[in-house]
């Protein structure tokens, strides 16, 4: 099954983000995850949910997703990251 990374953020520090920005894709390509969504404004359709920003990705599966995280070379970006944003990430298995 495949697995998917949902992100909702707000930028804090652009400067900073750009940065992370730039240099994450590799990491992503290098896990075989792709975009689905890419930092996009998600239009609220129901309920109280309203993320600023919003990032999918899709891994041949929920353990390449696990995998990309847990990237050692990936742990400074992930790092800016968090310290840039306010961020929400979850990781859920497709059903197909």
């Amino acid at each position: 099954m495949k697995g998917y990374l949902v992100l909702d953020f707000s930028i804090k520090v652009l400067e900073g983000f750009l940065e992370y920005a730039k240099k994450i894709p590799a990491f992503i390509e290098k896990h075989g995850g792709r975009y689905i969504v890419q930092g996009v404004v998600p239009e609220k359709m129901e309920g109280d949910w309203i993320p600023e920003r919003l990032v999918i990705l899709e891994f041949p599966s929920t353990a390449k997703a696990k995998e990309f995280l847990a990237d050692p070379e990936a742990q400074e970006l992930f790092s800016l990251r968090h310290k840039t944003t306010s961020s929400q990430l979850i990781l859920a298995e497709g059903c197909i």
